[in-house]
């Protein structure tokens, strides 16, 4: 569709007071609504203002029609609200002027005299009295509107939507830029309270939040009937993202107690795990149990498919070994001597499972295993003060598509990495990493966990020195 033919639309992102919404995560914002379009068929395109504004939660879109508007708002759970836009301005006359310029026969199918309407007005760091509300509201009434109010169940509704900035501590006196336009639907950010974490039937220590794990299926872009792989599974939390967009799910881990619902529980309050805390228990609770393949323990450096199976995306939070142990079964020694005795009835032992060595074993999961074109996302802990491009693990198969960082504290962060494969896979991958020239840099992973500690110890240090003053 011809650039100038698009419909223009302005979207509504909510930043504010939202884990996985502030700036420093607004790249996964930009990923999700891709993702997303990618599922309608059509690339989106940002007007011009759109790379100038990264301050504002206000987005200016273009794409082809209402009918991928609405299809957009069903996938993304970063934005809010999505408007078409009939007037932009960064001042009261400019918006007016803007609105009298835009086309009569765009506005009539919405004015008419057999259809009702109601306008709202919204403002973003600053609050307005319902006086102050109703004067902006009476301020457009040279809009040629022939139809009557009705605030209840209105056939069409219409926002004036006004920036004030985002520092709360510098209010400007008169908004930044001022929008009106027409309400088209709602993002999906209802699903973040729907599936909480505080709710969820099964927990655990590292259970992902809803609005990460949405988002990680959305840069997955998985979609009905794909068949979504986790092989550090926990307590499924990105298994029930992937159901709830129709895919089909199934997982591994090398924990027998989480995989069984067994042992300690997480949840404050409560000792023990009951009998029916498990993985597929969590799926039946939101009516996804059918989108449940299974779930088994099993060692991830130690691939149990045989060849031909085939995963559409590979959506994972691998351990960091903070406050899950990072394990695999064996050890030199154990090997050695298994070797020696040449039998195979043994009780597996664990070993520490290096950093380095789980994500080289991760992306040659996801050459081998994925459908060409199918996509691997994980989070990928980073110590800030070293942080390079060059650290981000690379396979031959795999084509890096976006690398969106969430700070975790002054010190460290993690990636979320989304990769695609692009290469069908060959023996001579197997091993790729091994010719790696980059390889050695890839080893500062595995101190990743001292270097967490270290500075929550020196963080703590220095509050003991403070209190004492």
């Amino acid at each position: 569709v011809p650039f100038g033919h698009r419909l223009p639309i302005l979207t509504l992102l909510w930043h504010k007071q939202s884990s996985c919404h502030s700036l420093q995560c607004l790249f996964l914002s930009i990923i999700d609504l891709f993702s997303s379009s990618f599922f309608l068929s059509f690339f989106l395109s940002f007007f011009l203002s759109f790379f100038l504004s990264f301050q504002s939660p206000f987005w200016i879109l273009s794409m082809p029609s209402e009918e991928m508007a609405r299809g957009l708002m069903k996938r993304t759970v970063c934005a809010k609200s999505i408007f078409e836009l009939w007037g932009h301005g960064k001042s009261a006359e400019e918006l007016y002027s803007s609105l009298k310029n835009y086309p009569a026969e765009k506005m009539a199918p919405f004015l008419q005299s057999n259809l009702t309407y109601k306008i709202k007005v919204h403002t973003f760091n600053k609050t307005l009295t319902q006086e102050e509300k109703i004067q902006k509201i009476d301020s457009l009434e040279f809009l040629p509107f022939e139809g009557k109010v009705n605030l209840k169940k209105p056939n069409h509704i219409f926002w004036l939507l006004e920036d004030y900035g985002m520092d709360p501590n510098n209010i400007p006196e008169q908004p930044l830029d001022l929008y009106f336009g027409r309400w088209i639907a709602n993002g999906q950010r209802d699903l973040i309270e729907s599936y909480s974490v505080k709710r969820r039937h099964f927990i655990g220590n590292t259970s992902m939040d809803a609005c990460l794990a949405f988002l990680m299926a959305n840069h997955g872009r998985v979609k009905p009937n794909d068949v979504v792989f986790d092989p550090f599974v926990g307590t499924g939390g990105l298994l029930i993202a992937s159901a709830h967009f129709g895919a089909y799910v199934c997982g591994t881990d090398i924990d027998y107690n989480t995989v069984h619902g067994l042992g300690k529980a997480s949840r404050k309050n409560q000792k023990w795990r009951g009998p029916d805390e498990n993985i597929r228990a969590n799926l039946r609770q939101y009516g996804l149990e059918k989108h449940y393949l299974d779930v088994l323990v099993s060692d991830a450096s130690k691939a149990i498919w045989r060849k031909g199976v085939k995963f559409d995306a590979v959506i994972t939070d691998p351990p960091y070994g903070i406050r899950e142990a990072t394990r695999r079964t064996g050890s030199q020694k154990e090997m050695a001597k298994m070797a020696e005795r040449g039998t195979e009835n043994h009780i597996s032992i664990s070993s520490n499972y290096h950093l380095s060595d789980i994500l080289f074993d991760l992306l040659k999961f996801a050459a081998e295993y994925l459908v060409l074109g199918g996509r691997l996302v994980y989070w990928l802990p980073v110590y800030k003060p070293e942080y390079t491009e060059e650290i981000i693990p690379r396979h031959p198969c795999l084509k890096l598509i976006s690398n969106c960082e969430q700070t975790l504290s002054s010190h460290t962060s993690r990636h979320l990495i989304t990769m695609e494969k692009v290469k069908d896979f060959e023996d001579e991958d197997r091993d790729s990493h091994i010719l790696d020239s980059q390889y050695l840099p890839y080893k500062s992973h595995n101190s990743f966990r001292e270097k967490y500690f270290s500075g929550v110890t020196k963080r703590i240090a220095k509050e003991e020195k403070d209190s004492q003053k």
